[in-house]
């Protein structure tokens, strides 16, 4: 039986400090191929559970799984080629670089990632096959990223995650910007794009309108616990 795609088993991380908090995560699961929605309010420890997904923290106790590797194995700097390889990340701001070109903003990632640049192939073809399937306009490419709308400057974020198939995406609240007309059509954008790469998707958003795209469905609070330091 195949292993899945991310696994955390007794999980715990503490922010430390004035502010600082905990987070426990008993179990949790992404299959190979699956697209998971992990809904949670503000404040809710989200962005510290992606982190750790994504190998930026490691968890103080326990494991956490992706693609086969222990993140808790790696120091950190291997963590970060760790990600560059495997894993596609949709910022909430993007995170585009403005007066860069939209090229060298979704070739970025394989500079740090030689095996996910292997798989891109013709790097620029690629970058221009996922831009066209994305629904972006045929010269943008040679555009400034800062130049483009909200809508677009999105759809680069995803083609940049996707660039080289990683074998998980993971995005942050990759919707928050747009009206429920432009929600759903850049699902279907995403979730196309996904199902070709064959890469598991892990989305969290505190709109639960999304979740009929998706295989699955999670509340935070059912499979994790936070608790605020004392001061």
């Amino acid at each position: 039986m195949a292993e899945p795609a991310v696994a955390l088993t007794d999980v715990t991380f503490a922010w430390p400090g004035r502010g600082g908090f905990s987070l426990a995560c008993p179990s949790f699961t992404v299959d190979l191929g699956e697209s998971v929605l992990l809904l949670g309010a503000s404040g809710s420890g989200k962005s510290t559970f992606l982190s750790l997904v994504c190998g930026i923290v490691a968890a103080d106790r326990g494991n956490v799984v992706v693609d086969g590797t222990d993140l808790g194995a790696l120091r950190s700097g291997a963590r970060d080629r760790f990600r560059a390889e495997r894993i596609g990340v949709i910022f909430q701001q993007f995170n585009l670089l403005p007066y860069a070109r939209v090229a060298d903003n979704i070739l970025l990632p394989l500079r740090f990632a030689p095996e996910r640049r292997a798989r891109a192939g013709d790097a620029r073809d690629e970058a221009a096959r996922l831009c066209a399937a994305l629904g972006l306009p045929g010269d943008v490419l040679a555009t400034q990223a800062g130049r483009l709308s909200v809508g677009q400057q999105q759809r680069v974020a995803v083609a940049r995650a996707l660039i080289g198939a990683p074998p998980l995406i993971v995005a942050d609240e990759p919707t928050s910007a747009l009206d429920a007309g432009t929600q759903d059509s850049f699902l279907s954008l995403l979730f196309g794009q996904a199902d070709k790469l064959g890469s598991s998707l892990l989305m969290v958003s505190h709109d639960e309108r999304l979740g009929g795209r998706f295989d699955r469905i999670i509340r935070l609070e059912d499979i994790v616990t936070t608790e605020r330091l004392a001061t």
